[in-house]
């Protein structure tokens, strides 16, 4: 008795597996690190990071609109301004909105990447350069230069020297913050006023409804649900890659073990007829 060949792993099943198991391991540092004593100084960095891409956000859409990113402020207090340059009134209102989507998108961007253990190393190291350029070109205060700086050189150092699944679990944990901060932070969204460490000034989405019509609070709620849809699919393409790829079937492997090989209708006729004569011959003999 032979035995069936061993099915082969498919790589897409290992691919899902992995990323569930870095889903979840993210989730659960994410509580254990907020139950622990002084757990909003330990997060302080986390919360830090969703203000740097809210504030990047609003940078890359001035300069997608063809406007001007001049430097980006982070304050002590985990606020931050972007001075930015557009012309006309959706110009203005598109780089408010680009801020408050910015940690969502930042978040499905990293969701991607992290899939795959070499491509989050490559992705954090390409990361890591930019953040690193960042530091003397637009970032303004020497707060967040230290901050974004060194964030810079630790996705630099887990890039270049960590091994993949690391880079992978990174890439999801920094992933898990950013969307984490969408809900935490979300009243943000639904008020008229920011509270700065350099004042109060309206904040993104009254400068919307100026900008536009509607009140505020409509446009918050339009980037709420922006936010939620764009997680949604990072977070898909993250846990079960590209849709539409089936997995390939496996081939057939011939079994070990001798098979006779079944005799056709004719010959069955032809042995029968020499088995009769041989009979007739018998009863004359």
């Amino acid at each position: 008795m032979t035995e069936a060949p061993e099915e082969p792993e498919d790589p897409r099943e290992a691919a899902n597996f992995g990323a569930d198991l870095a889903l979840v391991l993210s989730v659960a540092v994410t509580i254990v690190v907020y139950e622990l004593p002084f757990a909003r100084t330990i997060a302080w960095p986390l919360i830090l990071l969703s203000t740097f891409a809210h504030e990047l956000g609003h940078g890359l859409a001035a300069l997608l609109l063809g406007g001007q990113f001049e430097k980006l402020l982070i304050s002590p207090d985990a606020s931050g301004v972007a001075y930015c340059r557009v012309q006309g009134n959706v110009s203005n209102a598109l780089v408010a909105a680009g801020g408050l989507v910015g940690p969502a998108c930042s978040a499905a961007f990293l969701f991607v990447l992290a899939r795959f253990g070499k491509l989050a190393r490559a992705s954090l190291l390409v990361m890591g350069l930019a953040m690193l350029a960042l530091v003397p070109t637009l970032l303004d205060g020497t707060y967040g230069k230290v901050f974004v700086g060194v964030v810079a050189l630790v996705f630099l150092a887990i890039g270049a020297n960590a091994p993949p699944w690391l880079a992978k679990y990174t890439s999801a944990f920094v992933a898990v913050q950013l969307a984490l901060s969408v809900y935490s932070r979300g009243d943000y969204l639904f008020t008229d006023t920011a509270h700065m460490a350099t004042g109060d000034m309206p904040s993104d989405v009254a400068n919307m409804a100026k900008n536009l019509f509607l009140p505020y609070w409509f446009w918050g709620g339009v980037c709420a649900v922006f936010s939620v849809l764009v997680l949604l699919v990072g977070a898909r393409l993250f846990l079960r890659g590209l849709p539409g790829r089936s997995r390939a079937p496996v081939p057939e492997k011939p079994v070990a073990a001798a098979i006779q090989k079944a005799p056709s209708p004719s010959e069955e006729v032809a042995r029968l007829i020499e088995g009769l004569k041989g009979q007739q011959t018998r009863d004359r003999a």
